[in-house]
């Protein structure tokens, strides 16, 4: 004979009820079935919100009615499927317990409290009348049945709302129950008795708990869990996407799983299988051809190592500590005695190697009364300072690594913490079995479910996450949210899932929990949107999901955005930009940035500050990470005074190499910005910089293309149009170069620690005088790359190049990954 325990969402309704029914019938013909029914969906909950109505005075009218129809309606439905179920029998039942659930509330509401005793009774009401509406369910399908009353079977003992069975005392209750198949054995769960024969249950939660209590007792096969899941997963898939289903797990194994959190297992539930070696499948209601999960002695051959990761909200923690601990014998045993006697349960214990320490948690809603206990229990040495106050802590959680493959494994730990510093999460305790097949941290709460999640990734997952929030969708980063779009599919077939949650302009930024989809008008929803650009606002947006890897990716050139790439990298962002403003602001501001980014762990990404697409910073921070030095430096750093002075050569006028420039999009918005010569000061700056040299942007010699005597000022349109006025005097310059054989062309150089930018005549033997349209080129002289130079050149201009070379920083953010 089997044991199947049905929970409150396998009986929802009356569909759920004969689903029920159909999976107890094939069982119970195969070999007979004792089926545990916890009561309808939601029914447990309505009793004990009318509890405390009752007791609070209010009007619970309105709810009782509520739980009313639902019953009678479940009893309606059964009927009109099957006209010999016994529904008058099953109302006057219902009637029968609603009626003495409205006495007993209206006694609750006189005294304006309801005692332990009577509200176990209370919240039993929903499995009496479950097991009373399978019960006539199956006598109608024609299968002979047994009600059991746990009150005349299972004893138990400690507190009426979260009693201990005892198992020997219970078995031998059980010795004239028959098991031979002859009937289908039918009991509530969540209920027992205590020695005085009063009605006591076993926790909320507590049917799983009946039916390992059932199959000890009556020595069956197997005990079935059946749930609304397939099984026991690797994490909670509500949270966890990816969350992996576990073919078997060993006792230990659940047991460690459920005491820390595993929502399809009562952390009670395993004591009795485990004892008696009766194997345990949890499996799905709703799916029930899927194998599910095996708890058993007998190990998964799939999942050798780490088999899960749970999380057990809501926790307090307590720090006892001061001089008198030290040395004093005892003094660990009297704070666990005095919180054994309130009857208050505790999940974790550390303690420091000084003696000077004892934490411990516990849950949340036990804090007040552990305080009030402990601070009893130590008033004398609180008052002589052999203690100090005591410490609580609340809303944390604890996150647990499960598995009995873990004591075989090398540098699981190191791993395991290394996740949770990846997801930037802090380490309150620590605490690991001697037994090796846990490790558990205590977080902060609204931080598990993210510290859950990265985990995952690293133990279970080989996908790397993304999640992008891109600043400024002009020209660069319109272009990279296409190229993004484009690549999602392909990245996705290589484990990297890349999703942009936000994008900003100057006014408006919209968010979308799921990751907006580039392939739609995300345009018009960015308009439409009324939210403002803020850090916390974004801050508020990656703890609500969770989101482990997110990036900052500033396409603009604002100095304001700038401005806040502290704040970014100190609430977690990741920051990408080819944004010059920040590196080249003043040298203790570039330090401090840099140093920020290493304090938070935060990578700080800006290859297209120089050279668009190139791999220039890239390459030169590796030339000095293996001891080189720059020596001197010369390039053409302007894809847009590249093509401007390759266009003078060909012949056009300054005017009309600019006007094209801009069409093409190789300048700025507006081309002065190119034209003054600051955008490639603030490249060669940068430049400088990354080779140690201190220096500030007023140190940089800038010789503009335009001369000093030109008015410059206007609108961009009256500014191309008076720039008609230079052709001639340009032309002139180009034409007494090309006497000498050479070419005009704009040069930064750093020699001897000076920095430059200004109109250069180089000769056509020259490497720079081949560059143009739009081509970058950048010579650096070091120590290693003496005489001939370690040149870098290819196309530096443009949307699309400076969008690849920004994507391809975006992409540099993955975490490493440490194997084990």
């Amino acid at each position: 004979m089997k044991v199947m325990k049905f929970g409150g969402s396998s009986l929802a309704d009356a569909e759920r009820y004969l689903g029920v029914a159909e999976i107890s019938q094939q069982a119970h013909q195969s070999g007979g079935a004792a089926v545990v029914l916890s009561a309808p969906k939601g029914v447990t909950n309505a009793l004990s919100l009318l509890c405390d109505e009752a007791a609070a005075n209010k009007d619970f009218g309105e709810l009782f009615a509520k739980l009313e129809m639902t019953l009678h309606s479940i009893a309606t439905e059964l009927h009109q499927v099957h006209e010999n179920f016994a529904v008058e029998q099953v109302k006057a039942f219902i009637d029968q317990r609603l009626s003495g659930l409205a006495a007993q509330l209206e006694g609750v509401r006189l005294l304006k409290m309801a005692p332990p005793a009577v509200t176990a009774g209370i919240l039993s009401t929903g499995e009496y009348v479950s097991v009373t509406i399978f019960s006539h369910l199956l006598s109608a399908l024609g299968i002979q049945n047994r009600i059991l009353d746990p009150v005349e079977y299972v004893l138990a003992e400690g507190d009426y709302l979260d009693s201990i069975a005892d198992l020997q005392a219970s078995k031998s209750r059980f010795t004239n129950v028959p098991t031979d198949g002859s009937e289908c054995l039918i009991m509530p769960g969540f209920v027992a008795a205590n020695n005085e024969g009063e009605k006591v249950t076993l926790g909320r939660n507590g049917s799983d708990y009946s039916a390992a209590i059932l199959a000890a007792c009556i020595d069956a096969q197997c005990c079935e869990i059946w749930t609304d899941v397939d099984g026991v997963y690797n994490a909670d898939p509500n949270q966890v996407e990816g969350a992996v289903l576990l073919d078997k797990l060993t006792y230990q194994e659940a047991m460690e799983l459920s005491y820390f959190g595993a929502k399809v297992l009562h952390p009670k539930t395993i004591g009795p299988i485990a004892q008696f070696h009766i194997p345990c499948w949890i499996k799905n209601t709703l799916n029930p051809a899927a194998q599910g999960t095996l708890i058993s002695a007998e190990a998964s051959t799939v999942w050798t190592s780490v088999k899960g990761i749970s999380q057990l909200d809501d926790m307090a923690m307590f720090n006892v500590a001061g001089p008198g601990m030290k040395g004093m014998v005892g003094m660990a045993s009297r704070v666990f005695e005095v919180l054994a006697h309130a009857n208050i349960s505790i999940c974790l214990i550390t303690q420091s190697s000084s003696e000077y320490s004892i934490s411990f948690c516990i849950h949340e809603k036990d804090a007040d009364r552990a305080l009030e206990v402990l601070q009893e229990a130590f008033a004398l040495e609180l008052s002589n300072q052999l203690l100090d106050p005591i410490e609580v802590r609340k809303g944390l959680a604890i996150v647990t690594l499960v598995g009995d493959g873990m004591r075989h494994q090398k540098g699981l730990a190191a791993k395991f913490f290394s996740a949770l510093a990846q997801a930037r999460v802090n380490n309150v305790a620590i605490a690991q079995g001697s037994s090796e097949r846990s490790i558990s941290t205590v977080i902060e709460g609204r931080k598990g479910k993210k510290a859950v999640k990265v985990i995952h990734q690293n133990f279970f997952s080989n996908s790397h996450t993304i999640d992008v929030f891109l600043i400024g969708c002009g020209t660069v980063g319109s272009a990279l949210l296409k190229q993004i779009e484009k690549q999602q599919p392909l990245l996705l077939d290589r484990n990297v899932r890349l999703n942009v949650f936000g994008i900003a302009n100057s006014r408006q930024l919209l968010l979308e929990n799921g990751g907006i989809t580039l392939s739609t008008d995300w345009q018009s929803r960015l308009k439409a949107a009324t939210e403002a650009f803020s850090v916390a606002k974004l801050k508020s947006f990656v703890s609500e999901n969770s989101l482990v890897n997110p990036v900052i990716v500033d396409c603009t050139s604002s100095e304001s955005i700038a401005d806040m790439y502290h704040e970014f990298l100190e609430q977690g962002f990741h920051v990408v930009t080819p944004n010059k403003k920040a590196n080249t602001k003043a040298l203790d501001y570039y330090h401090s940035l840099h140093k920020t980014a290493l304090d938070t762990s935060r990578q700080y990404l800006y290859e297209t500050t120089v050279g668009a697409g190139l791999p220039v910073i890239d390459n030169l921070q590796k030339l000095l990470s293996a001891g080189d030095s720059l020596e001197r430096f010369e390039g053409i750093l302007s894809g847009s005074l590249s093509y401007v002075f390759g266009e003078l050569e060909a012949g056009r006028t300054l005017s009309e190499a600019t006007k094209i420039a801009r069409e093409k999009g190789y300048t700025e918005p507006d081309p002065r910005d190119d034209l003054s010569g600051m955008d490639v000061a603030r490249k060669l700056l940068i430049m400088a910089r990354e080779a140690n040299m201190s220096l500030e942007l007023s140190d940089i010699q800038i010789d503009p293309v335009l001369p000093k005597d030109f008015d410059a000022s206007g609108s961009v349109d009256e500014f191309l149009t008076n720039l008609e006025k230079l052709d001639a005097r340009f032309a002139e310059k180009v034409k007494n170069v090309e006497k000498n054989g050479e070419v005009l062309r704009y040069v930064g150089q750093i020699v001897d620690g000076q920095c430059k930018v200004s109109i250069e005549s180089v000769p056509l033997s020259h490497p720079l005088a081949a560059v143009k349209d739009g081509e970058n080129a950048l010579a650096i002289h070091s120590a290693y790359y003496n005489p001939i130079p370690y040149v870098i050149r290819g196309y530096g201009a443009g949307a699309t190049v400076t969008a690849a070379g920004v994507f391809a920083d975006v992409l540099r953010t993955m975490p490493w990954k440490q194997d084990v």
